[in-house]
């Protein structure tokens, strides 16, 4: 089978496309023939050695997959050879084959694309556990979300849609704020790029006040961080949930004071944790993802498309920002 291969630390450019034997199906596990393979920041982190796992080398990057079951290792039920999935696999998704815990895997319906299924664990399961666990986001409030464009961002505005919020997406410009809208963003702000001296960093917070109002927004979703998380945090409102998602700008140093004076939650989202914590929870919370996805409230919208032998650029593609929605590998 052909690998896209990390076998040193660096960028995209380090990477290796190679022949390897292909995979066995250990006990407790299943093979998959991948289809296709999302593509995600931590991607661009973990063959850098900046994520939060580091897995040993060799390895292939790509955390999420969709594909069909080629074969079953002992002690496994529930799934055959022929079954449509997808699946969560942390690393190891840029290859032709993959050999995963059967625990990991879930199946499909025929009616689901594999780009789509691809496109779908990671960003959708990252938003629905930040709202509705951490944030406990109730109908009626509003949602300010950062990076709204990205994978993660739209899930949330279609999620916060979905659970009867007023969502506000926070994009950087005005073709990714028409694309908010049209996925159900109410309203839509466009925020210049950083980072920001003292003027720009006060002018940045006048933005994010002004667009949520005197009662200010009751959860921000901040998958951005740097510059811009304090300036989104001078807006929220009083109680109001602070998600800390991911900071692709750079690690922000909030002012604690801001927490007192708001009286204001900050909550860390490490979704890859908690799907290893709880599982049952998640499988619930995946139910409940796969009921939306049937009823049309939430569908993946997959902007690029990239074979195996590209893997390289579509990494950088997502690292540069330039993505809105999802970015996936195919497989022939």
């Amino acid at each position: 089978m052909k690998a896209l291969i990390s076998r040193e630390v660096g960028g995209p450019e380090a990477l290796t496309l190679e022949n390897l034997p292909d995979p066995e199906a250990r006990p407790g596990h299943v093979v998959v023939d991948v289809k296709a393979c999302g593509v995600n920041y931590p991607d661009a982190l973990i063959i850098r050695d900046l994520y939060q796992f580091k897995p040993p080398r060799p390895f292939s990057p790509g955390g999420e997959i969709s594909g069909i079951v080629s074969a079953v290792g002992a002690g496994v039920s529930g799934f055959k050879a022929g079954d449509r999935i997808l699946a969560s696999c942390g690393w190891g998704g840029m290859a032709e084959k993959v050999a995963i815990d059967a625990n990991r895997v879930v199946k499909i319906p025929d009616s689901m694309p594999y780009d789509e299924a691809a496109a779908f664990l990671m960003t959708y399961g990252t938003s629905h556990h930040a709202l509705k666990d951490r944030a406990k986001l109730k109908a009626g409030e509003t949602l300010l979300v950062l990076g709204a464009a990205g994978g993660v961002g739209i899930a949330a505005v279609e999620l916060g849609k979905a659970m009867g919020a007023k969502v506000i997406a926070a994009v950087s410009s005005q073709q990714k704020a028409d694309f908010c809208r049209k996925h159900g963003a109410d309203e839509a702000l466009i925020y210049p790029a950083g980072p920001f001296d003292r003027a720009g960093q006060k002018a940045l917070t006048e933005l994010f006040k002004e667009a949520c109002g005197a009662h200010g927004a009751d959860v921000i979703y901040d998958p951005v961080g740097g510059d811009y998380a304090e300036a989104a945090l001078r807006s929220i409102a009083w109680e109001g949930r602070f998600l800390v998602v991911g900071f692709p700008a750079g690690i922000p140093k909030l002012p604690l004071n801001l927490a007192l004076l708001k009286g204001c939650d900050v909550l860390g989202v490490f979704w890859g944790d908690f799907v290893r914590r709880s599982p049952q929870h998640h499988q619930q919370n995946l139910k409940e993802m796969m009921e939306l996805y049937a009823h049309g409230k939430i569908r993946p919208y997959v902007s690029e498309s990239f074979p195996l032998d590209k893997a390289r650029d579509a990494i950088d593609w997502l690292s540069e920002r330039k993505a809105m929605g999802k970015v996936v590998v195919t497989m022939g």
